[in-house]
Parts: C-alpha cells; sequence; structure tokens
C-alpha cells in the first residue's frame, strides 16, 4: 500500500497560497470536481470518488491522532453505475461534494478545496517515496513554503467534518 503524510487546513481563502505555490514553481494542475461518497466499514475509510466519468474506490487507514500518516489503496471502477452497486452493498455516512484546485511540488500534492457545505481548505499529501525521515523533510519544506500554522490543522477527514456539522 502506498503511504502519504497528511494535513488539513481550514482557510478564508485560497490567494496567498496561490500565489506563493506559483512563486515557487508548483505545477498548477487545474480544477477537478469531486464527489466523494463515503461508506460504513469496521475499520478505516472507504469512499466512492466520482470525477468526471471516472470512478475509483479509495480504502485508506489513517492515523488520526499523531503524524497523519496514511495508508491507501486505490482500485479503478468500472461498469453501468458503480455508486448505485456499492449503495446495494454498503450504507452511505456522507458524502463530500468539492472543487479542488490541484497543484504538485515535487512528491506533495496540494489540493485547495472549495467543500460544499463546510469552506474553504487546503491539504497536502507528500507521498513516502523512500523513509519517514524523508517525507517529513519534504512535508516541512511545503509547509515553510506556504507559511502555515500547524497548530491549525485539523485532523479529522471531510466525512468526519460533514457528520459533525
Amino acid at each position: 500500500m502506498p503511504i502519504n503524510l497528511e494535513l488539513k487546513i481550514k482557510v478564508d481563502n485560497h490567494r496567498k497560497i496561490i500565489s506563493r505555490l506559483i512563486k515557487a514553481g508548483a505545477q498548477n494542475k487545474g480544477i477537478l470536481k469531486q464527489k466523494d461518497i463515503y461508506y460504513k466499514v469496521k475499520s478505516g475509510l472507504l469512499k466512492l470518488r466520482i470525477q468526471e466519468s471516472a470512478y475509483v474506490l479509495i480504502k485508506y487507514l489513517r492515523d488520526e491522532k499523531g503524524k497523519r500518516f496514511s495508508n491507501y489503496e486505490l482500485m479503478i471502477l468500472q461498469g453501468k453505475n458503480p455508486e448505485k452497486y456499492l449503495a446495494g452493498i454498503f450504507d452511505v455516512e456522507a458524502v463530500v461534494e468539492k472543487n479542488r484546485k490541484l497543484f504538485l511540488f515535487e512528491n506533495t500534492r496540494i489540493h485547495l478545496d472549495d467543500v460544499k457545505g463546510l469552506g474553504k481548505f487546503l491539504e497536502l499529501e507528500t507521498l513516502l517515496i523512500s523513509t519517514k525521515n524523508d517525507a517529513h523533510r519534504r512535508f516541512n519544506e511545503v509547509v515553510k513554503m506556504l507559511n502555515l500554522d500547524l497548530t491549525k490543522q485539523i485532523k479529522a477527514s471531510y466525512k468526519n467534518l460533514m457528520m459533525n456539522k
């Protein structure tokens, strides 16, 4: 399973962050319209991500209290209607719709999310490519570059935020 180091922070707007990303040479990958359907499972999180006409089932286990490392697996689904198919198997816990501006900086994905019903967020996902220490170093470089206040981080998924709204 791939592993990444994650961070989520609620923000007022994305303007300053975009300016810093452009200045640092991050790659702007455009805007993604995503719908995430979270299913009730015994452990971890299971969600179906619908993006354009693509369906990806994402299973992940996350350290919610500590450094926020996540193990995750992706499964691309095909067929007539994966959303309806899965609704016949699992109970839906939450649905999260968002517009995501995606930037890439080295091995870190920077998500600038506008989440329906929740507001604006910044997420970082630094992919572990060698060691956890290396991931921390790269992650901290991006945190410093974006001048982020780590005391404001939210250690919860959009699912949990939506359910606690």
